[in-house]
C-alpha cells in the first residue's frame, strides 16, 4: 500500500494539462513489444487493461496512452491492448472473497515487513492483531488474479498488465528495450522472469536488491503498486500455484519475492495519475496512524540508510563482536570495528563531535571504552549495545560500562539474541536483511601501524569516478585509511598452496575454460579461444563471429578452487585494441566482492586497480555498484609491447598491486573500502566491453586480437572448489 496523494485545485489542473499536451509529441517505439506471428523473437505480447464497467473514461485515456506508442511493426500498443473487466467492489460481499483465491485479513507485521517503519511509536506494538481488507482492496485483489489466470491460459509467453489510471513516461520505449536486452544476455535466452514491474514505488527507505544488470535488478521486498508489469506464463501460472492472497495484492506479492524470480526496471517508467481520484479504501490506515507513522514517499538509493547514529559497541573476547560489526555493515552502517585504537584524525573527529567523522558506528574499539561518559554527552541521541559471550554469562565489565551508560539508550544482547537479527533491529528500528545473520570468527583488537618509508609507492595513482555506498569512504582531507596489523591466520598454514604453472598444458582440475558472459561483456566466452602458444602460455582470443546472445567470442580461464588472502601473479602481454580490456583478478557473488588488475586496448601505457565490496557472510545477497573504486595508475611503459609481471597481494589488513616487482599501489582498509574477506576464484580475460568510458571505442577492423598469458603463479590460502 502505498500512501501517495492526489493531487488537488491548481495542481491537478496543470497535470491534466500537462497529459493531454504530450499527445502532441512525437510517438516513441518499443521494439520488445514484438508481432505475434514471429516466432524467432522474444517479446510481449497482448496488454491486458484492467478496467471497471463504470468507468469507461478510464479505459479511453489508457488506449490514448499506448496509442503514443509503437510496437516493433510500427503500430500502436493500442492495437494489441484488451480490456479486462475489473471486479467491483460495490459488488454482494461474500461473492468478492468466494472461490478461496483471497484472504480478507492480514497483519501489521506483514506490511512492516514490506514497508519497515523505525519512526513508528510507541516502541512495542500489536504485530500480530488481524486487519480485514477493505472491499475495494479485496476487489483490486480479485482483478489481478482473474487476469492472472488469464495469461496462464493463453499461448503468448509475455504479456503487459496495466491499471487504467496510468500515464507513460517518454523514455518508457527506450528503457524497456534496453533492459530487455540486458535480460536476455544475462539469461542467454529468452528473459527467464516470472514478473517485471515497469511501474512501481520503492519504500520510504528503499528496497532491498541484487543487481541483474545495469537497467534491471531483482528486489526481495519493498515495491508499491502493481499498475504496471510484465507477466510471463510461467510466472502466472506460479503466482496461483501460492494462492490464496493474504492481504493487499501489492503488499501479498513482496512476501512471495523469495519464491519467484521477480525484476523491476531500474526506474519505473509507467506512473499512476494524479488528477484521478483513488476509489481505492486502504485498510492498514489505522493502524499506521496508531503507531505514529508519517506520510513519507520519497525512495533511498541504497536499500536503506540507518536513523539512528553513532552506534557504539562494546563485549567481552569471544563474544561476537566480528559478527556484530558485519550486521551493523549489512544494515546499512559504515562501521569501524577491531581495533586498539582508531586514527587520530578520527578519534578528534569523533571526541569533539565536528561531524567530520568518516564512521557512523565503532564496535570493539579499546580507545573508546575510557571515552563512554564523554560519547554519551557529545551525543545524546547515540545507540549504545554491550555484547556477553555466545553463552550468555554475565562479565563484570559489561555490568561496569552498563552502569556508566545510565541513562543512554543501551541494549545488552547476550544468548540467542547476540547471534539472531531480531534484538538488534528492534533496537536500531530497521528491518532486517534476508540474508541470515552473520557468523564471523572474532578478529579481536588489532594494532595500528605505520607505512613505512620504504615501501612507498613510485607512481602516483588517479581516483577515478567510483560507486556510492555505506561501504566506501568518501574523500576526507587527511584520511587514507585504516593500516592496521592482521591478526593470526584465518586458516591453518596446511591449507596453503604454492604453483607456478607455465600453462603449457592446462589442467581441468586446476582451471575452467568459460563459457559464459556477463552484461557488460559484449562477447561470450568460448573454451575455443583459449589456445597454446609455441613458445609458451595461452592466447586469450577476441574474435568477430556470430554465437547467439553475442556477436563477438572472448576468452576466460578461470581457477577451479577459491582462494582466501595471499600472493597472486600473472606474467602477460594485453592486446592494445581500442575496446578491448585484459583482466587480471579475484572475484565472488553472494556477496560481491573483487580485487582487480585491468589494462584497456586504449590506453595500455597504464593498469587500472579497483575493489569492490559488499558485506555479509557467505551466501548474503548483497552487489551493489558498477564501477567499484578504480584506479588509475601510469606504467611509464606499454604494456601491449611485451609481457610483463603483474601481481596482487591480499592480506586481511591490506591490498598490494606490483608491476615487475615494483609496487605501484597499496590500498589499507577503508581506503576507500573495507578489505574483501571471503573466498575468490583467480581469473583471467579479455573480452570487448560495452563501455566506451571503461576502454574506448571498439575498434572491430582490428579484430581477430589476443591477449598472452605466459604463466600464473599462486601462494594462498586454498579455501576448496
Amino acid at each position: 500500500m502505498n500512501q501517495s496523494k492526489p493531487l488537488h485545485g491548481v495542481s491537478r489542473f496543470v497535470h491534466f494539462w500537462f497529459l493531454k499536451c504530450r499527445t502532441h509529441l512525437p510517438r516513441q517505439q518499443c521494439l520488445a513489444f514484438v508481432s505475434p506471428s514471429d516466432a524467432q523473437q522474444s517479446g510481449i505480447g497482448p496488454i491486458l487493461v484492467i478496467n471497471l464497467d463504470r468507468q469507461p473514461q478510464r479505459w479511453a485515456n489508457a488506449l490514448r496512452e499506448l496509442s503514443r506508442i509503437l510496437d516493433a511493426s510500427g503500430k500502436p500498443l493500442s492495437d494489441r491492448a484488451l480490456r479486462y473487466s475489473a471486479c467491483d467492489a460495490q459488488s454482494d460481499a461474500e461473492q468478492l472473497v468466494h472461490g478461496g483465491d483471497i484472504e480478507p485479513f492480514y497483519t501489521l507485521g506483514d506490511q512492516l515487513f514490506v514497508e519497515p517503519q523505525p519512526h513508528a511509536i510507541p516502541d512495542a506494538f500489536d504485530l500480530t492483531r488481524p486487519i480485514r481488507m477493505s472491499r475495494e482492496e479485496i476487489a483490486v485483489a480479485r482483478s489481478h488474479i482473474g487476469v492472472w489466470k488469464t495469461i496462464a491460459r493463453s499461448t503468448a509467453h509475455y504479456a503487459l498488465v496495466l491499471e487504467d489510471d496510468i500515464w507513460v513516461e517518454r523514455g518508457f520505449g527506450r528503457v524497456v528495450d534496453q533492459a530487455w536486452r540486458e535480460m536476455e544476455d544475462a539469461d542467454r535466452t529468452a528473459p527467464a522472469f516470472d514478473v517485471l514491474y515497469v511501474s512501481y514505488n520503492e519504500v520510504r527507505y528503499g528496497a532491498p536488491k541484487e543487481l541483474v544488470s545495469k537497467n534491471v535488478f531483482r528486489p526481495e521486498r519493498g515495491l508499491w503498486y502493481l499498475s504496471g508489469y510484465v507477466l510471463s506464463k510461467k510466472g502466472a501460472q506460479a503466482l496461483l500455484e501460492l494462492l490464496p492472497s493474504r492481504g493487499p495484492i501489492d503488499l501479498w506479492i513482496n512476501h512471495k519475492f523469495r519464491e519467484m524470480d521477480v525484476r523491476a526496471l531500474r526506474r519505473s517508467v509507467i506512473n499512476q495519475r494524479l488528477d484521478t481520484p483513488s476509489t481505492n479504501s486502504h485498510s492498514i490506515l489505522p493502524s499506521l496512524t496508531r503507531i505514529g507513522v508519517l506520510d513519507e514517499g520519497d525512495t533511498a538509493l541504497f536499500h536503506q540508510r540507518p536513523i539512528h547514529s553513532p552506534v557504539f559497541a562494546f563485549g567481552v573476547p569471544g563474544s561476537g563482536l566480528s559478527s556484530l560489526a558485519m550486521a551493523l555493515s549489512m544494515l546499512g552502517y559504515r562501521c569501524c570495528s577491531d581495533l586498539e585504537r582508531i586514527p587520530e584524525c578520527e578519534f578528534e573527529s569523533l571526541i569533539a563531535g565536528r561531524g567530520r567523522c568518516v564512521f557512523n558506528a565503532y564496535v570493539n574499539i579499546a580507545s573508546l571504552r575510557p571515552n563512554v561518559r564523554g560519547l554519551m554527552l557529545r551525543y545524546p541521541r547515540a545507540k549504545f549495545i554491550v555484547i556477553d559471550n555466545v553463552k550468555g554469562r554475565l562479565n563484570r565489565h559489561n555490568d561496569e560500562m552498563l552502569d556508566t551508560l545510565k541513562g543512554a539508550d543501551v541494549v545488552r544482547l547476550h544468548g540467542e539474541d547476540a547471534r539472531t537479527w531480531r534484538a538488534l533491529c528492534e533496537f536500531l528500528r530497521l528491518p532486517p536483511p534476508v540474508a541470515p545473520y552473520p557468523a564471523v570468527r572474532d578478529i579481536g583488537q588489532r594494532r595500528l601501524r605505520r607505512t613505512e618509508v620504504t615501501t612507498r609507492t613510485t607512481n602516483p595513482a588517479k581516483r577515478l569516478r567510483h560507486d556510492r555506498s555505506p561501504w566506501v569512504a568518501e574523500r576526507h582531507a587527511g584520511w587514507a585509511g585504516i593500516n592496521a596489523s592482521a591478526s593470526e591466520p584465518p586458516e591453518p598454514l596446511a591449507s596453503r598452496v604454492v604453483f607456478e604453472d607455465d600453462l603449457a598444458d592446462v589442467q581441468p582440475t586446476r582451471w575452467l575454460l568459460r563459457n559464459d558472459t556477463f552484461p557488460g561483456n559484449l562477447g561470450l566466452f568460448r573454451p575455443a579461444n583459449v589456445t597454446a602458444q609455441s613458445g609458451g602460455g595461452l592466447s586469450l582470443a577476441v574474435l568477430q563471429e556470430s554465437v547467439g546472445v553475442r556477436h563477438l567470442s572472448a576468452a576466460a580461464v578461470s581457477s577451479r578452487d577459491s582462494f582466501l588472502y595471499g600472493r597472486f601473479e600473472a606474467t602477460l602481454k594485453p592486446t592494445n585494441v581500442s575496446g578491448l580490456v585484459t583482466g587480471f583478478f579475484l572475484h565472488r557473488d553472494s556477496p560481491r566482492q573483487e580485487i582487480d588488475i585491468e589494462i584497456t586496448g586504449n590506453r595500455p601505457t597504464r593498469v587500472l586497480v579497483n575493489v569492490f565490496y559488499n558485506p555479509g557472510a557467505e551466501g548474503a545477497k548483497f552487489d551493489y555498484g558498477y564501477r567499484g573504486t578504480p584506479a588509475a595508475i601510469p606504467l611509464g611503459f606499454d604494456a601491449s609491447k611485451a609481457a610483463h609481471r603483474f601481481a596482487i597481494e591480499w592480506d586481511p589488513c591490506e591490498i598490494r598491486w606490483f608491476v615487475d616487482g615494483e609496487l605501484v599501489h597499496r590500498r589499507a582498509a577503508w581506503n576507500p573500502t573495507p578489505i574483501p574477506h571471503l573466498p575468490m576464484t583467480l581469473h583471467v580475460n579479455t573480452w570487448p566491453s560495452r563501455s566506451r568510458e571503461l576502454a574506448g571505442r571498439l575498434a572491430l577492423r582490428a579484430l581477430p586480437a589476443s591477449a598472452i598469458v605466459r604463466s600464473i603463479a599462486i601462494d594462498a590460502l586454498n579455501a576448496g572448489t
